[in-house]
């Protein structure tokens, strides 16, 4: 299993609306480290590493958020990857 990075930019009213609570939930689930922070301008940043087919599966997750929230927009770029241990929120 080779560890892959990523960092997403998700828009869309994800904010007051447990979207970090559930991504750290999910990205738990599929056994990801990282991190999910709301940003200034309402987005919610999400730094995730692991396996690229968890990453994928997270992604994919995203584009629709938890049952409140409603995703407009999803961005990702590849990061390099950090030694990183569990997924925080911020």
């Amino acid at each position: 299993m080779s560890t892959t990075a990523a960092r997403f930019l998700v828009s869309g009213r994800v904010q007051g609306v447990f979207f970090r609570a559930s991504t750290r939930t999910e990205a738990l689930r599929l056994g990801l480290s990282g991190y999910a922070r709301n940003l200034p301008d309402g987005r919610v940043e999400v730094h995730a590493q692991g396996d690229a087919a968890a990453i994928a599966a997270l992604e994919q997750w995203l584009r629709k958020g938890p049952p409140m929230a409603r995703v407009d927009s999803l961005q990702r770029e590849a990061i390099a990857v950090e030694d990183r241990q569990g997924f925080v929120t911020g």
